[in-house]
């Protein structure tokens, strides 16, 4: 049976307007994605770590 070419995805966290979902690549990379209203942002998994420390330092 051929390898998939398509990511498998999850859902992270979802609000009425934004949206933080991963996808696990057919390579084995993991990205990770935040859907705010139109536009997506587009992490790797070393940025996505990097970006979590940063949102929690916002916490106080």
């Amino acid at each position: 049976m051929p390898k998939s070419t398509e990511p498998t995805t999850e859902t992270l966290a979802e609000t009425e307007n934004y949206l933080v979902w991963k996808a696990e690549e057919p390579d084995g990379e993991t990205t990770y994605h935040v859907e705010l209203g139109n536009m997506t942002i587009h992490f790797f998994k070393e940025e996505w770590e990097e970006f979590l420390e940063l949102a929690r330092a916002l916490e106080g």
